[in-house]
């Protein structure tokens, strides 16, 4: 049994996903006591309860503590099955906050999967689905055969109701193998490590501004657009930011923007793309929101990082299993936090050069 401190690092909730992720697929139990010990609200919130639920239906396992407002919580996983889930977040919880918790075993799987998932598909704190499609999802894609998600409806706070569905087609299954431990080494001889060292040269810059149709008449989408793309004119490349309107439940607004990079040939077992958004929000304009969002963008850039703050968090877990070096453009709290909740799976996984930001597996 795996004891994990839910106060390490930035104290949230991201130490229960990737536990319950890891544990999915590693097969070991896992307990956690003080559990979102530095919120304001400790202790299980629902959203957290749906990733439990998820990861619990993945693998069939034994669950002590899952219930609203707990602190503490034991993990027994049995065998990761091929199942399609279904989930109803039941609030404006984080689509893609609960892809952490599942994603990663999802991958690996005995057959194809297709997983479900109706909530926040833009809300505050978490990766928008754009972004996940645009930026994360295609340095994943060689984890498995093939892998697809679809925006089907946009949710925002409060009401959520957005739709979000993932279907894969997996490469590897660990069910395959005697122990977790013999799927890794099969892992490690695939070649497939997340080498992301440099930049290379911008090639473009890609976006999507969207807004609920009450707001089309006051055209809040192609203001937010205008605007990303006006602040952005100064990187000379190619600008490409659609706009789209959508029925939801709850008004919102936001952009996502991601850039291209590319040498002589485009890395595409490693492709390079930085993203950056914004959501709207009440008091702040149309245009605000899309210079926020270019400005986040440009300053990822200017980082001369190949992978984006965000993006960094979201590998780790992926690099724990196919290894790799990235440059980083910040490492953030998130990203220290799932190291720390790695290695108390797979021991001792990384080395971090923070002077330099740059993040690697241990050979």
């Amino acid at each position: 049994m795996i004891q994990i401190d839910g106060s390490q690092g930035e104290g949230g909730g991201q130490i229960i996903r990737t536990a319950l992720a890891l544990s999915c697929l590693t097969g070991k139990s896992f307990s956690i006591e003080n559990i979102r010990a530095n919120r304001s609200n400790p202790g299980l919130q629902p959203q957290h309860l749906t990733c439990v639920n998820a990861a619990q239906k993945l693998c069939g396992a034994k669950v002590e503590g899952a219930e609203l407002g707990s602190k503490n919580i034991s993990f027994y996983p049995e065998k990761l099955e091929a199942k399609n889930i279904e989930i109803d977040v039941g609030t404006a919880g984080s689509c893609t906050l609960l892809l952490q918790s599942i994603l990663l075993p999802a991958l690996f799987v005995e057959k194809n999967i297709r997983i479900s998932i109706v909530g926040g598909t833009d809300t505050k704190w978490s990766m928008p689905s754009d972004y996940f499609t645009n930026v994360f999802l295609p340095q994943v894609q060689k984890c498995c055969e093939t892998i697809e998600c679809k925006t089907v409806r946009r949710g925002f706070y409060p009401k959520g109701n957005g739709m979000f569905e993932i279907k894969i087609k997996p490469k590897y299954s660990v069910a395959s193998f005697p122990s977790f431990e013999e799927f890794r080494e099969l892992i490690k001889t695939t070649k497939n490590e997340f080498i992301l060292k440099e930049q290379q040269n911008l090639l473009s810059i890609k976006g999507v501004s969207f807004a609920s149709k009450t707001l089309q008449q006051a055209t809040v989408a192609e203001r937010m657009a205008k605007s990303a793309e006006q602040n952005l004119k100064i990187l000379n490349v190619p600008i490409n930011v659609r706009t789209e309107y959508c029925e939801t439940l709850s008004d919102g607004a936001g952009i996502t923007l991601w850039a291209n990079f590319g040498g002589d040939e485009i890395n595409f077992r490693n492709p390079v793309r930085i993203g950056a958004d914004c959501l709207g929000e009440r008091g702040k304009s149309s245009e605000e929101v899309g210079k926020e969002a270019a400005i986040n963008l440009f300053e990822e850039i200017n980082s001369k990082a190949p992978v984006d703050s965000h993006l960094a968090d979201n590998l780790i877990p992926f690099m724990a299993i196919f290894g790799g070096e990235i440059k980083v453009a910040k490492i953030t709290e998130h990203a220290k936090t799932n190291i720390f909740v790695v290695e108390q799976f797979l021991g001792k996984t990384f080395e971090v050069d923070e002077k330099n930001n740059i993040i690697r597996t241990k050979p």
